[in-house]
């Protein structure tokens, strides 16, 4: 659809580099949530430290974070209203 090829295309995630915006995809992946079929990944610097404040706001994890190699690391998580959220740390 975007004409544009993935940047990185594994089993378990393909990722594309959108004009600078990560679109990742979960190939054969359930639905985050009952109401969530889609999920944007914001770019943090530290995906641990932004777990952790999420969490202690009040989020839940869905996806521990998980190293997703060439430097990547993503998890998502559910904010207290439901809204399921995506981060990715790229490290070059």
């Amino acid at each position: 659809i975007t004409g544009i090829q993935p940047y990185f295309d594994e089993v378990f995630y393909v990722g594309f580099d959108i004009n600078g915006f990560e679109l990742g995809l979960h190939p054969g992946k359930a639905a985050i949530t009952n109401s969530s079929q889609a999920l944007a990944y914001w770019a943090v610097d530290d995906i641990e430290a932004s777990v952790k404040k999420l969490v202690a706001e009040g989020a839940f994890i869905i996806e521990k974070i998980s190293d997703v190699g060439s430097g990547i690391k993503v998890a998502s998580v559910n904010d207290p209203w439901g809204n399921a959220v995506g981060l990715i740390e790229e490290k070059a």
